[in-house]
């Protein structure tokens, strides 16, 4: 057995992967402030203490171009206040989300919903690539070679939101997994952001539900900042 976890290890790290436990330093502090984190943590790259000023920046896959402007509009503005951008690595805003980080110079944390020898979407694999280049992390609470399953999905959400202060919600439709992710968040005692669009768009849908439950309708940063108590 021990023979097992010592080659285990050494496997980690001759791929650059940690495995960090709950009681440990580099364990990220808003993961650890949430009910039942898990108790051991892949990562890869590097989180640093700042990283805990960070935000999840969360949406459709199927997003729009005003999705994709404001992400890019807001994410710029998140960055140059040196906040970190973490999202799932999913098609659409949270690859902008993402790509937008590490254009800008910015830092930005993606979870995964399975192990690092599975990324998924396989198209965003040189993406994964950048972030762990000095400029983010790759985690995950599965081990490199898990099996992707659908019930990681939801599970990664969880991560999303309890790595972050809060979650701002782009686009998303009416049953997205942007709201499983704001759900969390609330349930973690996050803030929940949205950011509003045409009534009578399929992607606006799961903002407009957010803002009728209370959260923070964002025109721009500075009703985030605001919320979050940065001025």
């Amino acid at each position: 057995m021990k023979t097992d976890l010592s080659s285990s290890f050494l496997r980690l790290r001759e791929n650059g992967i940690e495995c960090q436990v709950l009681d440990s330093k580099k364990y990220p502090e808003n993961l650890k402030k949430i009910d039942n984190p898990p108790f051991t943590l892949f990562i890869k790259g590097e989180i640093k203490p700042s990283d805990s000023w960070a935000l999840a920046v969360v949406g459709s896959r199927r997003m729009t171009a005003y999705g994709q402007r404001m992400t890019q509009e807001l994410v710029t503005r998140l960055v140059a206040a040196k906040m970190t951008i973490v999202s799932g690595l999913a098609r659409g805003i949270d690859t902008v989300a993402h790509q937008t980080a590490l254009k800008m110079g910015g830092r930005t944390i993606a979870v995964l919903p399975g192990g690092f020898d599975r990324i998924y979407p396989p198209e965003n694999q040189e993406l994964a690539e950048m972030i762990i280049k000095g400029h983010g992390a790759l985690v995950s609470e599965y081990p490199p070679e898990s099996v992707l399953r659908k019930s990681n999905f939801p599970a990664r959400n969880r991560l999303v939101s309890g790595l972050s202060l809060g979650v701002l919600v782009i686009e998303g439709a009416e049953h997205s997994g942007s709201l499983i992710t704001a759900r969390f968040a609330a349930e973690q005692g996050r803030e929940v952001f949205a950011v509003p669009g045409p009534i009578d768009s399929v992607n606006s849908q799961a903002p407009l539900f957010l803002i009728k439950q209370g959260a923070k309708v964002v025109q721009g940063v500075e009703d985030i900042f605001e919320e979050l108590n940065f001025f």
